[in-house]
């Protein structure tokens, strides 16, 4: 999908059609991108091999230094926030790839999470685009409102229509993001229609630490065996489990997204819920919710009644892998099959680089007895998922997750490990594309079944 265009030149910006003394629409004066963070990327060029959308797009200014040098001249009142700019923006997967590798130490997470509110404010889009990411950020952040409309996908999934409307391959051509949406669908188990798991759990044996477990928004509809897994590996290893109905979503969608009164009101009513809950830690099964959770600190920074609490929070925050590596399984592991298991476990952007785990992951699985783990190519680049680029930025995404699925397959792994239900979602729908049936299952799964000896 790489198209050619001039590169932007770093000393000589290609802005020489704007009339210098016009009124440009820009950024407001609500913590615009930093000049201080700005000014540290000496714009050598380290991130351009990491950053994936500039891998498929090939535009200097679909890169993490070409977005910092618009985000400059919008500062500056040299290039207006306007659809030329914005789309650059946009076509940001928001992985941090460049974060990790930046040798400057360039901030470029905290630049674009500045930049996005700015651009929600101040920058009004098509219709279309108005009407989709409303619907997006009415829906997906509410699990109650999102199974009202599962029931009749569940339907349309059944009754052979969805095959119907897929062979026709119309709506592609209307409604693009749409299409994208209703393709990155997964059948619909029974579990998916109500929270199954009670509100406490207890400890098998003696209790270790009472912790609280987050159930997600999306993952609790589409892959609710994980945090069914979840609970079985923590109550096996010493913890009581909390897992208060009160409990609503991260905001992780919302905040990568620069919805920010959506994002501060869901991290109050998490803060609130797993006050009252009295837990040792919270923890997340989910690599992107998780990194929001831990960013709580930031999104409620000048907020006089929570700021102290968001900071409090915080500190009890923990991916499940993460804290069972740290505390220790303590139940006997049992092999996943009577041969040597291939596995390999994919990185989800927000656990590397956001959160920097990576070690943790690999560590929990190699304990279980007869795992062999392989390690693909690419590794850190990202799948294309990245909450919902794949339906915003549907041809990005589409590259992406034909490489990821590939360089995975290539490493001839009979499992496919993966902590994030996103990169689930993603990775599942792609091994379909490419007529491969190959298990796509979070470490947490497969702890449970060595756990319990059940076989993959």
């Amino acid at each position: 999908m790489q198209t050619s265009e001039p590169s932007i030149s770093l000393s000589n910006p290609s802005f020489s059609n704007l009339d210098p003394t016009a009124d440009l629409p820009g950024f407001d004066a609500q913590e615009p991108p930093d000049p201080k963070l700005i000014d540290a990327c000496v714009h050598c060029g380290f991130c351009l091999s990491t950053c994936p959308s500039y891998r498929v797009i090939g535009k200097e200014t679909d890169s993490p230094r070409g977005r910092i040098y618009l985000m400059d001249a919008i500062n500056e009142g040299d290039a207006p926030l306007a659809a030329s700019t914005v789309q650059h923006f946009d076509s940001c997967l928001g992985c941090l790839a460049c974060v990790t590798t930046c040798p400057s130490g360039v901030q470029y997470d905290k630049l674009i999470a500045a930049t996005r509110p700015q651009i929600e404010r101040n920058f009004e889009r098509s219709l279309p685009l108005r009407l989709l990411r409303r619907l997006i950020f009415s829906l997906f952040p509410y699990p109650s409102r999102m199974r009202l409309l599962m029931r009749p996908v569940g339907l349309y999934q059944k009754s052979g229509l969805q095959k119907l409307v897929r062979s026709l391959g119309i709506l592609p051509q209307l409604a693009p993001q749409l299409a994208a949406m209703e393709a990155l669908l997964p059948p619909l188990s029974p579990q998916a229609f109500q929270d199954r798991l009670p509100e406490f759990v207890p400890a098998q044996g003696k209790a270790r630490y009472r912790v609280g477990l987050i159930l997600g928004c999306v993952q609790r509809l589409f892959n609710p065996e994980v945090n069914e897994a979840t609970v079985r590996v923590l109550t096996a290893n010493g913890c009581d489990v909390v897992i208060p109905p009160a409990q609503g979503c991260c905001g992780a969608l919302s905040h990568h997204q620069g919805q920010e009164q959506q994002a501060q009101d869901l991290a109050r009513q998490m803060i609130d819920t797993f006050e009252q809950a009295k837990v040792d830690f919270v923890l997340i099964n989910a690599s992107g919710c998780g990194h929001t959770l831990k960013e709580y600190g930031h999104i409620l920074k000048g907020d006089a009644a929570y700021g102290d609490r968001a900071q409090a929070f915080v500190q009890t925050v923990k991916d499940v892998q993460e804290f069972l590596a740290e505390v220790g399984l303590t139940t006997p592991l049992h092999p996943l099959q009577d041969d040597p298991l291939t596995l390999v476990y994919q990185d989800a952007c927000h656990m590397l680089h956001g959160q920097k785990i990576s070690l943790q992951p690999r560590q929990l699985l190699r304990q279980i007895p007869g795992v062999q783990l392989r390690e693909p190519i690419d590794a850190a680049l990202c799948c294309g998922s990245a909450g919902v680029y794949n339906i915003l930025q549907p041809e990005v995404a589409e590259e992406l997750g034909r490489q990821k699925v590939t360089n995975l397959l290539n490493t001839g792994a009979s499992v496919i490990a993966s902590a994030n239900i996103g990169c689930f979602v993603q990775i599942s729908h792609h091994l379909e594309r490419q007529g491969k049936s190959v298990p796509v299952l979070h470490p947490m799964q497969l702890l449970d079944c060595s756990i319990r000896g059940v076989g993959v």
